[in-house]
């Protein structure tokens, strides 16, 4: 393919990823809002501002020195990791599955000591129970599947590497996508729970279904609190398989019906949103970008299809996932607003909201204003503060709006 073909290949492509990254983040369900600007200590105590605060700088500085070592780890392994293939006899894509499982158990003993003292840190502040043992070697049959998924996807991208020389990235994405489509389907099957008991919880449940036009879903509630306080909950599934999963932690009483109701209200929205299906379309579009860049750069050593390029795509993968950290998190945190603001039409209970929000920083430490170098990095959700001013402007809105459902 030429120059001026090729070029002109890639701005078509680029064209039709905007268009459909311009579809997916276009919202009919928030209104253009202004939100107000909010103090922090208007609405939190010095101390839990600075308990939440010295939590979460360690916890940054933490993520900072694992993510460099990551780094060095696969910058170390491409420089030098060719050389192990020279034990192999595995053949070209054999040889390249074992040095991707190889590069990955370096990274897991590398980040290893990170993970011991984040769970030090955690259990320091009563987020977590789950001892040292578990963390170390607890999860080895996990562990092991995710080596050999890990090492199955390569061994298929370089299969098809061979088929497809440098233009694998093409066919790879979408396979991403349906591998993904059908994790996500199959995952609520596989989630430990039991249906939501409580009467009232589950009357409003149905309130909000009817509100927000939806057919009947199963809220179930999953069984957390022997390894952790935090709460939390979660949209599993899409169609059939759609399924809100609640933490226990969420009612052990530190919280009222009324801020479960809202929590509920925002699984919903993200059901209502179709922000499961929206979330593999968005992973999909982010993997062309990404797989191209690795192509790109593993023709340094012959391409993906041969094993000497495979530590350098590694390599090239982890920085690519890292740039593109920013962009992934402004589509979360897109996703998580557009469910805050479905929940505040759906339960009507502004006050709900307001104490669930804040209820947020001392039972999970959340920084209500984290550095921005953090947001942008880091946060898939808005800031407490971002949430806080978005019931803020509910209000305003319901105030002079005819619209609530």
């Amino acid at each position: 393919m030429s120059r001026t073909l090729r070029a002109l290949a890639l701005a078509l492509g680029a064209a039709a990823w905007g268009f459909v990254a311009w579809r997916l983040w276009a919202s009919s369900t928030v209104p253009s809002l202004t939100l107000p600007h909010l103090n922090p200590h208007d609405y939190f105590s010095p101390a839990a501002l600075h308990r939440a605060s010295s939590f979460s700088s360690f916890s940054r500085l933490l993520w900072l020195l694992e993510t460099l070592v990551e780094v060095v780890v696969f910058a170390l392994y491409a420089w030098r990791g060719a050389r192990f293939m020279r034990e192999s006899a595995a053949g070209p894509v054999g040889t390249g599955m074992l040095l991707g499982m190889l590069g990955f158990a370096l990274l897991w003993l590398a980040e290893l000591p990170f993970d011991v003292i984040s769970l030090w840190w955690e259990r320091r502040h009563g987020l977590v129970t789950e001892g040292y043992w578990q963390v170390i070697f607890g999860g080895w049959s996990a562990l092991g599947f995710e080596f050999v998924v890990l090492a199955a996807a390569l061994g298929i991208v370089m299969a098809i590497a061979k088929v497809l020389h440098d233009r694998w990235w093409i066919a790879a994405a979408p396979l991403l996508g349906a591998v993904t489509l059908l994790l996500a389907f199959v995952s609520p099957y596989l989630t430990t729970s039991h249906p939501l008991r409580n009467p009232t919880l589950v009357a409003d449940v149905h309130t909000l279904e009817k509100r927000d036009h939806l057919r009947s879903i199963p809220v179930a509630v999953q069984k957390v609190s022997r390894a952790t306080s935090l709460p939390n909950a979660e949209t599993m599934g899409f169609g059939s398989s759609t399924k809100v999963v609640v933490w226990d932690t969420m009612l052990s009483g530190r919280f009222t019906g009324a801020e479960v109701r809202v929590v509920i209200a925002h699984e919903l929205g993200h059901a209502k949103s179709d922000h499961i299906l929206k979330g593999v379309l968005w992973s999909v579009l982010f993997a062309f970008p990404s797989f191209y860049v690795v192509a790109r750069l593993a023709r340094r050593r012959g391409g993906i299809r041969q094993p000497e390029a495979v530590p350098l795509a590694l390599l090239a993968f982890v920085v690519v996932q890292l740039v593109s950290a920013p962009a992934q998190s402004l589509v979360t945190r897109h996703m998580e607003a557009e469910a805050d603001w479905i929940a505040l039409q759906s339960s009507r209970d502004p006050a709900a909201a307001d104490g669930l929000f804040k209820a947020f920083v001392p039972t999970s430490l959340d920084e209500p204003n984290p550095p921005t170098w953090d947001y942008v990095m880091l946060e898939n959700h808005p800031t407490i503060m971002q949430r806080l001013a978005m019931v803020a402007a509910w209000r305003r809105y319901a105030a002079v709006s005819d619209q609530l459902p």
